[in-house]
């Protein structure tokens, strides 16, 4: 019942404004790690929100949908384009899994945990937490909730993701860090690129 997500459409301004998600942490692309942790939660389908060429996520297979809603409104816009891709392609989906490009550390069990904790409030979506933050980009999202946002998108002009989901009964699913590890934790400069390599190398058997 969950199609999957990732949301690819930011730059590296920290960084030298290079395409994030094809920043190499530990000998490939930072989205290739998300794809990793995600392709067994989102069973139903996965697809890569992003503008620009396509072409430069041929090779994990995955549809790429550029926004649809024009100004380049930020990751709304993905996330409504992702629930229109779902409910168009994958018909017995009924939620949307999305997670950042830049978060290689993705829980392997995230959507199981958010599902559970949107199921036990009775929630109309779920979002993560971690360390006292809340995670917005990263949640369990109804597709009924597409019209919705389109019209936050194209008539409010709304942008922020976290002033839509507040809009809705919202579940929060908490995780804990582990060994110090925020497991949301986004790869946004040099030095935390730095970090995360380090934390994969302690890790790695030996």
């Amino acid at each position: 019942m969950i199609a999957g997500l990732i949301l690819a459409g930011g730059q590296a301004k920290r960084m030298g404004g290079a395409d994030k998600a094809l920043i190499h942490l530990a000998g490939k692309p930072l989205i290739a790690h998300v794809v990793e942790r995600l392709k067994d939660q989102a069973k139903d389908g996965m697809a890569i929100s992003a503008n620009g060429d396509p072409a430069r996520f041929a090779n994990y297979g995955l549809p790429v949908l550029p926004d649809r809603v024009p100004g380049f409104p930020g990751p709304l816009a993905g996330i409504l384009a992702g629930m229109d891709w779902a409910k168009a392609h994958c018909p017995d989906c009924r939620w949307l899994l999305s997670a950042p490009c830049d978060a290689p550390f993705i829980p392997r069990d995230l959507a199981q945990r958010l599902l559970s904790a949107l199921q036990s409030e009775g929630a109309e979506l779920a979002q993560a937490s971690s360390g006292g933050r809340d995670h917005p980009v990263i949640g369990l999202w109804p597709l009924a909730l597409a019209d919705d946002l389109r019209h936050a998108l194209t008539v409010e002009r709304l942008h922020k993701v976290g002033q839509f989901a507040r809009r809705y009964k919202r579940a929060l699913a908490d995780f804990s860090m582990q060994n110090g590890q925020d497991p949301f934790m986004n790869v946004n400069t040099q030095e935390e690129l730095m970090t995360a390599q380090a934390a994969l190398r302690s890790t790695m058997p030996e």
